[in-house]
């Protein structure tokens, strides 16, 4: 890149319209429906419990086939979740590409799983859904994040399933310090930019940069390169971000590609929706109904 050209790309990344034109760049045409989509839409699901008492769900979901207790109901305003008889709260409303998320992570039973940046928990809840006589670790470094998480698993679980998902609080990036092949299974719905979250709450901020961006890249690479660490040879890591921004998506991915050489392959995701990118898959609102969410499923070869 030249000189001029650097010069005019950092101009372009500065004022109050960096963050439209950096996208419009990045989109082209696509871009405009892509941004009203973010705007109009949150993709929100109600998600049953399925521990909790059916009739107590479906008297605010309405009738529900049996297997449908386990997935998603949506259509109108969600009602906020109630309690059954026993305590359980009814339903967790979430985006529906969380679910599919967390559904794509490949789990066997007796599983030994983590969480890596779980709160607010509704992904934890579906892991934990699915571990059959496995064990989940759901970690979050917030102290504020974690106590609502705690909060969620303690809502949604029965006791006997609760006593077999332990809540840390690690720095995600250092996680290879207190455990290596380890797990079986990682999830990994790093933080990151959430472009949707900010254009649903205007004002942008005035000082938004790519420069952001590029920063959360790096700290969501070093999350990844520590959950290689911490999958056992042969096991899976489930890499997620709810971003536009291919730095933060691809671009993570194919950082762990080049330096982690040999040690790590891509397995394609198999989802009937959204669209394929270089390394993963992404649901994106103007086209789904969904997300924003990318997703990228990783083995460890060893």
């Amino acid at each position: 890149m030249s000189k001029r050209e650097k010069q005019a790309a950092k101009a372009a990344a500065q004022g109050p319209d960096a963050f439209d034109r950096w996208f419009a760049a990045r989109y082209g045409d696509r871009w405009p429906a892509l941004l009203a989509a973010m705007k109009g839409t949150d993709g929100q699901v109600a998600r049953a419990n399925p521990f909790a008492q059916p009739s107590a769900v479906e008297a605010l979901l309405g009738p529900l086939p049996r297997t449908a207790l386990a997935g998603c109901s949506s259509g109108g305003p969600l009602p906020p979740p109630a309690r059954d008889g026993a305590g359980l709260c009814t339903h967790y409303n979430l985006d529906a590409a969380s679910v599919r998320v967390a559904r794509a992570l490949p789990i066997t039973d007796g599983a030994r799983i983590l969480d890596l940046c779980a709160a607010p928990g509704g992904k934890s809840l579906i892991l934990a859904e699915r571990m059959g006589s496995g064990e989940l670790v759901a970690n979050e470094l917030s102290a504020a994040r974690r106590g609502r998480l705690k909060q969620t698993l303690s809502d949604y679980l029965p006791p006997e399933l609760r006593e077999r998902v332990r809540v840390t609080g690690h720095d995600a990036t250092r996680w290879s310090l207190y455990e290596r092949d380890a797990y079986d299974a990682i999830l990994l719905d790093a933080p990151c930019s959430s472009e949707a979250h900010l254009v649903r709450q205007p004002p942008l901020p005035a000082d938004w940069s790519p420069a952001r961006s590029r920063q959360l890249a790096m700290r969501q690479y070093a999350m990844l390169a520590a959950a290689l660490d911490a999958v056992r040879a042969g096991g899976f890591i489930l890499y997620a971000t709810c971003s536009i921004s291919a730095e933060e998506n691809d671009g993570v991915v194919a950082r762990l590609l080049e330096r982690r050489s040999g040690r790590v392959e891509i397995c394609r995701l198999e989802w009937q929706t959204g669209e394929a990118t270089e390394h993963g898959q992404a649901l994106l609102p103007d086209t789904t109904g969904e997300g924003p969410m990318f997703a990228a499923l990783l083995r460890r070869v060893s």
